[in-house]
């Protein structure tokens, strides 16, 4: 059963100039030490940063207002096959979370779907 949707797409270049203008703390504010690890390993790491903003962004329209989640509450990684996951830390969070990422040249997208987590699989 799907509980919640949430879709986020941003301008590359708007994440571009917030770390250009506010550095570290920036990052910092906003990903986790893994995330900023990930996207920093990228040649065109601006994208990999955007596409991970829209992903929270996502997520917290997904969820809605309960719980109550800041950027540093939702961590995105990667499946050792490459598919993005989405997970909420320091929550009793129970519910599944399916996320899609993708960014070109010039956007970044992302959508979450969370659905409620069968007990008996």
């Amino acid at each position: 059963m799907i509980l919640g949707t949430g879709i986020d797409v941003i301008e590359i270049e708007r994440i571009a100039r917030a770390i250009d203008r506010w550095g570290d703390h920036f990052l910092r504010h906003v990903f986790l030490d893994n995330e900023i690890t990930y996207a920093r390993r990228h040649k065109a790491a601006a994208a990999h940063f955007a596409v991970r903003f829209a992903a929270k962004e996502a997520v917290f329209k997904a969820v809605g207002t309960n719980p109550q989640l800041s950027w540093k509450d939702i961590r995105i990684t990667n499946d050792e096959h490459g598919r993005p996951l989405a997970e909420i830390l320091n929550h009793d969070f129970q519910d599944s979370i399916y996320l899609s990422l993708s960014h070109s040249k010039h956007y970044a997208v992302a959508s979450a779907i969370i659905t409620k987590t069968d007990p008996a699989a």
